[in-house]
C-alpha cells in the first residue's frame, strides 16, 4: 500500500455541522487527533462507501462542546488520545454503549471498555530512551530499574500530571499496588537530572545534550525524530528500551473512538467505526503516526518493525483509567513536579 500517495491525496477539509442535521450519505466526526492522521484514513472510507465525512478538528474542548450542544449536536463520533482522555468523555456522559460483533473481533478485550463506551484504534508503548554512548545496553531492563538510585541525577522526564505519565503510574499502581508504587515514584524523583518539563521529545534532546542519560517517551516520537531534519541527531544518540520483557512487558496507551450519545447518523457512524478498526484503516493509520495497530495481523511499519518486537502490557486499559486519578494524587504527594 502506497502510505504517501494516498496522504497526498486526501483533500478533505473541516466542513460546517449543523445541529440536528442527518443525511444518509454523511457522518460527523469530532477528533482531537492531527488532520494528517485521520484525513487518509476518511477519504480511503468515502471511497468505498460512499459516505461523506465531516470533520471538526480541536486541540481541546471536544467533549465541553458537545455536553454544550446537548442532545441537538451534530457530533456522531469522537476520536481522541490517551485512555485518560477517552474516560473523560465517558464521565461526561457524552458517549453511549455499542456492542458490534465486527469491531470486538477486531479490537482485543483489554483495549476496549466492558461496556461499548470507548475501543482502542492504535497503540503506543511507553518506552525508555537510554543514551548509547553513557548506558551500557542492557543496563536497564524495567520501569523499577529507573528508581534504583544508580541513576541519581541522570533521568529526565515530563510532567508528571501529563496524562501520558499518568497512566504509566497508574499501571504501576496496579501491578504493585498504592505504597510501593508510591515508593517507587519516590525513587525516579530522587533520581531525576531536572525539574520535569517539556514533551517527550524535548527529553530525548537533553540525553543529547549531555543533561540526562534516561528518558521516559512514547515510542512513536522516535519515528517522528528520525523523519525531522534538526531531530534526526536526537533520536541516533539513544537506544529504544523496550521495559518489562521478561514480566508484564511494556506500557501501553492507545488513540480510540466513542460512539456519541445522541448520534444523528448513527448507522454510518457504525460502518465507519468498523471501518477503522478493519485491516486497510489500522494499517494506513498506524504507518501514518508511527504506531502499532490494535487488531492481529496487520502489517507494522518498515521503520517501526526496525525497533524490534516486544510484549506489549495486557493489563486492561479500564483499569488504568479507573485509577488514573489515584496516580495524579499521588504525584502531587510526592511532589514529583516540584
Amino acid at each position: 500500500m502506497d502510505i504517501r500517495k494516498l496522504i497526498g491525496g486526501a483533500v478533505l477539509g473541516a466542513s460546517t455541522l449543523v445541529a440536528g442535521a442527518v443525511s444518509a450519505q454523511e457522518v460527523n466526526v469530532y477528533s482531537l487527533r492531527q488532520e494528517f492522521l485521520v484525513e487518509p484514513l476518511f477519504a480511503k472510507f468515502t471511497e468505498q462507501t460512499g459516505v461523506k465525512v465531516n470533520v471538526i478538528f480541536a486541540e481541546k474542548g471536544l467533549v465541553e462542546r458537545i455536553k454544550q450542544e446537548g442532545d441537538n449536536s451534530p457530533a456522531d463520533i469522537l476520536m481522541t488520545v490517551d485512555i485518560s482522555r477517552i474516560q473523560q468523555a465517558v464521565d461526561a456522559g457524552v458517549t453511549q454503549s455499542l456492542s458490534n460483533d465486527v469491531i470486538s473481533a477486531n479490537v482485543p478485550a483489554h483495549l476496549r471498555d466492558e461496556q461499548g463506551h470507548w475501543f482502542a484504534l492504535t497503540q503506543r508503548g511507553r518506552a525508555i530512551y537510554a543514551s548509547k554512548d553513557r548506558v551500557a545496553e542492557g543496563e536497564i531492563a524495567t520501569y523499577e530499574d529507573l528508581a534504583d538510585p544508580k541513576w541519581e541525577g541522570r533521568i529526565c522526564t515530563r510532567s508528571g500530571t501529563h496524562v501520558y505519565n499518568v497512566a504509566l503510574f497508574a499501571s504501576m499502581i496496579a501491578v504493585h499496588g498504592e505504597e510501593k508504587a508510591k515508593e517507587w515514584l519516590e525513587g525516579l524523583k530522587s533520581n531525576l537530572a531536572r525539574k520535569p518539563q517539556g514533551n517527550d521529545r524535548g527529553q530525548v534532546k537533553a540525553i543529547k545534550e549531555g543533561e540526562c542519560d534516561l528518558a521516559i517517551g512514547n515510542t512513536y516520537y522516535f519515528g517522528k525524530m528520525m523523519d525531522n531534519e534538526e531531530q534526526r541527531p536526537w533520536a541516533e544518540a539513544v537506544n529504544i528500551v523496550f521495559p518489562n520483557q521478561d514480566g508484564r512487558g511494556m506500557s501501553m496507551n492507545i488513540s480510540g473512538m466513542s460512539l456519541i450519545k445522541n448520534a444523528p447518523n448513527q448507522d454510518n457512524a457504525v460502518k465507519l467505526m468498523e471501518f477503522l478498526t478493519g485491516d486497510v484503516a489500522q494499517e494506513i493509520y498506524a504507518e501514518v503516526n508511527y504506531e502499532y495497530p490494535v487488531k492481529a495481523g496487520v502489517k507494522w511499519a518498515d521503520n517501526v518493525k526496525s525497533w524490534g518486537t516486544f510484549k506489549a502490557d495486557e493489563l486492561p486499559l479500564s483499569e488504568i483509567a479507573r485509577l488514573s486519578p489515584d496516580a495524579v494524587k499521588m504525584v502531587d504527594q510526592v511532589g514529583y513536579n516540584e
